[in-house]
């Protein structure tokens, strides 16, 4: 089932219509986007920790700083891994990033929302951000013969 997901699978048969593949990779960056919209959860979170607009704040910058270093550090093995894989990982490391949040406001502990939304989210938001280039150099290869 997971072989679906391999650098091989990215090859496009005969007969395959790779204009299904550029609306998967906008699916991705329209989700991964959100984090920009973070500033819509900082009152809430600062009323929820009774915390200062700075240590709300470092979320954000943790899960940028996150996502340039995923980006940096992993980007040989998306190349390795493919577009497909680097998806699936991307969104299951954004979405446990939700999660471990959730469970972080839920809590009441703010360094699990740093964890959450800040190491893992931004881990995710970086390998979503690369996945779209390797999703196109695989969308523009020419079918094998």
């Amino acid at each position: 089932m997971l072989a679906m997901l391999d650098r091989e699978g990215t090859v496009a048969g005969p007969g395959f219509n790779r204009w299904f593949v550029p609306p998967a990779a906008l699916a991705v960056h329209l989700s991964i986007g959100q984090v920009y919209a973070f500033s819509v959860f900082n009152f809430p979170l600062e009323e929820r920790f009774s915390a200062s607009a700075t240590a709300v704040s470092i979320i954000f910058s943790i899960s940028i700083v996150m996502l340039g270093l995923s980006a940096a550090i992993l980007g040989t093995w998306v190349e390795r891994s493919g577009p497909r894989k680097t998806m699936a990982v991307a969104a299951a490391l954004w979405v446990a990033g939700f999660l471990v949040s959730a469970l972080g406001i839920a809590t009441g502990q703010l360094w699990i929302v740093y964890l959450g939304y800040g190491v893992l989210g931004g881990i995710g938001l970086g390998l979503g951000y690369i996945s779209a280039p390797v999703c196109s150099t695989a969308w523009a290869r020419p079918s094998p013969a």
